[in-house]
């Protein structure tokens, strides 16, 4: 779950902060308005700026935050003397992660890459209360990753990519609500093993299938040898049987247009001529 940070208080602050601007400042801005309406029309140059759909505006006013909510999208007024502004960009950013070398909960050193999908949620947040914040999600997510799959075993790694990611999303969306960033997705691309473990594991899977046919194989024989002493005991109780059997195997000898013909004798019939002798 992801904890809210309550932010109302420190922007109520900031507000009533920024709506005093005391003598001096009341000062600069009325100078700098009597400037700006002096050289009109040529300052509406510098005192009119757009902002695009996807983008929003901070606005400082000597240093302070003018308005709780941010400016735009469309035009609006800016004082060029004692007005500064920031544009935050709302589009979602993906960033991919750079390879990263982990050693696993069963000490095993893989490399895991990443992508993080996140956008900006708080405007005046990403301004206030970070430096730089797509520098900053981008080392935490490199950060995320390494400590969370620093507690996965191998086999939790390959396996359970869907409840790393989920993990990631929710510890990176946590640690970044206050920088005013929303993280919307994290996934693991891919998983590169050592070489010496992937030929190890390969060597492995063919033995175990190789085990499993074998023992297949021996089932096959257990109940091939079943069926057939069950066949010999119905031909032994039924003489013509045995006959039609014989017959039946000459019949698919003869369709292959094969001339030889072999004829079955009985172990009793050369036994009996071998005693006469």
């Amino acid at each position: 779950m992801v904890t809210k940070v309550d932010i109302s208080p420190e922007l109520n602050n900031e507000d009533t902060s920024s709506g005093s601007l005391g003598c001096f400042g009341w000062c600069l801005y009325l100078t700098s308005m009597f400037f700006v309406l002096a050289t009109f029309p040529v300052s509406i140059f510098k005192c009119v700026t757009i902002v695009q759909e996807y983008e929003r505006a901070v606005l400082f006013r000597l240093g302070r935050i003018l308005d709780k909510k941010p400016k735009g999208p469309g035009l609006f007024f800016v004082n060029p003397c004692t007005d500064k502004f920031t544009k935050v960009d709302l589009r979602t950013v993906s960033y991919d992660i750079p390879p990263q070398e982990i050693l696993t909960k069963d000490s095993v050193t893989v490399s895991v890459d990443g992508v993080v999908y996140y956008r900006v949620h708080c405007p005046m947040l990403s301004v206030t209360n970070v430096k730089d914040a797509h520098h900053a999600t981008k080392l935490l997510a490199q950060t995320t990753l390494r400590n969370i799959l620093g507690t996965k075993k191998l086999a939790e790694l390959l396996s359970d990519r869907e409840g790393i990611s989920h993990d990631m999303q929710g510890s990176l969306d946590e640690a970044t609500h206050q920088w005013g960033i929303k993280v919307e997705r994290v996934e693991i691309k891919d998983v590169k093993l050592p070489h010496q473990l992937q030929r190890a594991m390969a060597a492995e899977a063919e033995a175990s299938r190789e085990a499993r046919a074998k023992v297949i194989a021996a089932e096959g024989e257990m109940n091939a040898s079943r069926a057939l002493k069950e066949a010999g005991l119905v031909l032994a109780e039924s003489p013509g049987a045995l006959q039609l059997r014989y017959l039946q195997t000459l019949n698919s000898i003869a369709a292959e247009k094969n001339s030889t013909i072999i004829f079955p004798l009985p172990i009793d019939v050369m036994a009996h001529f071998m005693n006469r002798k």
